[in-house]
């Protein structure tokens, strides 16, 4: 999600605001390179729950607390996933920026209760039947394509010739889509635009066309099933009509594409920037493994995500909480509250991060061990193909995406010694 929101002031509360006049902007350059520095003045300001505006100045909690957030996931009686009970909405109009992930859908992101259960049910056995030992493998060969095709020149944009089209390729491989075609680059185009918009993109008919293609990809697995996601899920005894299972795989598309693009280029990032993971005391290189996993806690490619909504009023981290209000994971904040890390000491050897969210609506089993799988062989085989990998600025000068929501970098730029093919 990008933010274009107004600098990042105390601002009063709009009409109806559940904040009071301490509430902050969730926009602003002096945030989207350093937001931790935001959840810090938040915690310290409000707690473990403070008051936020959105875009357009419209209010809403943002969940810093560990614990909370915990909590928020783990209720749903209490902080529920439609959000037509938003009491926001006669404020919002039809050009608000973040319209796209709170405008209520037919997905599974919405669903509730026994329809959110049959649903993701159905994407949970799809998934599960994944190998991820043939995954791994084709995420090899896609890599090799994409490093093949950069390796002569002996530098290279990371972010966008290998990061992000790496996970969107190896998600349509699992989804039964035909590799090399060019209706696939299409696609994988159209994901990168309806995502992560470009200037002079057009993402609102980049994601119609994915939506077409996806309908007719269902389509051809109804006429000719085979061992992919889509037909697992065309054949699923749950019955998901055709309209069902192009939101649900969607979801899972673009779940699996952008943040793992993310996680990916922030792990080579602090491969290429830390000391710690270039050479440790025994003389050997830390695992790409324990960089994974210290990115998930502290770099985590989804910062925030709304959200839930209030089913009643209700207390919260010592807030009151009305029905109707939109409450705003804060994920990267959780991750960091020093109530689970006293001393600051973020040990990232553990797997109790709260990345892929928690409770009942978090990703699905498998989705983070395919996760895994994508980034964890994107980042081995980049530096076994390019051991002399270096950057080629500055740390420095790399600079984020404008955005509280997602975190990743605008680019990766690097230099390594050119492989004659």
């Amino acid at each position: 999600m990008s933010d274009t929101g107004s600098p990042s002031a105390p601002a009063a509360p709009s009409p109806g605001c559940p904040a009071h006049a301490g509430a902050v902007r969730l926009a602003g350059l002096e945030y989207r390179q350093t937001p931790a520095r935001l959840y810090r003045d938040l915690r310290r300001e409000h707690g473990a729950v403070a008051p936020v505006l959105l875009d357009g100045d419209i209010p809403a909690w943002l969940v810093l607390g560990y614990s909370e957030l915990c909590y928020v996931t783990g209720h749903d009686e209490l902080f529920a996933r439609d959000s037509r009970r938003w009491n926001q909405w006669p404020a919002i109009g039809p050009d608000w920026p973040l319209l796209p992930y709170v405008g209520h859908q037919p997905s599974v992101l919405f669903a509730e209760g026994d329809e959110h259960r049959r649903r993701s049910g159905v994407i949970t056995q799809a998934l599960d039947g994944v190998d991820q030992f043939e995954l791994a493998r084709e995420c090899r060969r896609i890599a090799g394509q994409l490093i093949t095709s950069f390796a002569g020149s002996g530098r290279a944009e990371l972010m966008g010739a290998y990061a992000h089209v790496l996970p969107a390729r190896a998600v349509l491989w699992m989804c039964g889509m035909p590799q090399g075609g060019p209706d696939t680059r299409r696609l994988v185009d159209d994901l990168r635009i309806s995502l992560d918009a470009a200037e002079g993109d057009d993402p609102v008919a980049a994601y119609a066309r994915v939506g077409e293609r996806i309908r007719q990809l269902v389509k051809e697995k109804r006429e000719r099933p085979g061992a992919d996601v889509t037909s697992r899920m065309v054949l699923h005894p749950a019955g998901l009509d055709d309209e069902e299972i192009v939101q649900d795989l969607i979801s899972v598309i673009a779940a699996a594409q952008q943040p793992t693009a993310n996680w990916i280029c922030n792990t080579l990032r602090l491969l290429l920037t830390d000391e710690r993971f270039a050479v440790d005391v025994s003389g050997g290189r830390l695992s790409v493994g324990e960089a994974l996993n210290e990115v998930l806690w502290l770099d985590t490619p989804t910062q925030n995500f709304i959200g839930r909504w209030a089913v009643r009023d209700t207390q919260l981290g010592g807030r009151l909480i009305r029905a109707g209000d939109c409450v705003v994971l804060g994920l990267a904040a959780a991750n960091t509250d020093p109530q689970i890390w006293p001393e600051a000491h973020v040990g990232a050897e553990n797997s109790a991060h709260l990345s892929f969210s928690n409770g009942e609506h978090r990703c699905p089993y498998p989705a983070p061990l395919l996760a895994d799988v994508m980034a964890r062989t994107a980042v081995e085989t980049l530096l076994e193909r390019l051991p002399d990998l270096v950057l080629a600025v500055e740390p420095e000068e790399l600079t984020w995406r404008p955005s509280v929501w997602m975190r990743g970098l605008t680019s990766l730029p690097v230099l390594f010694t050119p492989v004659v093919q």
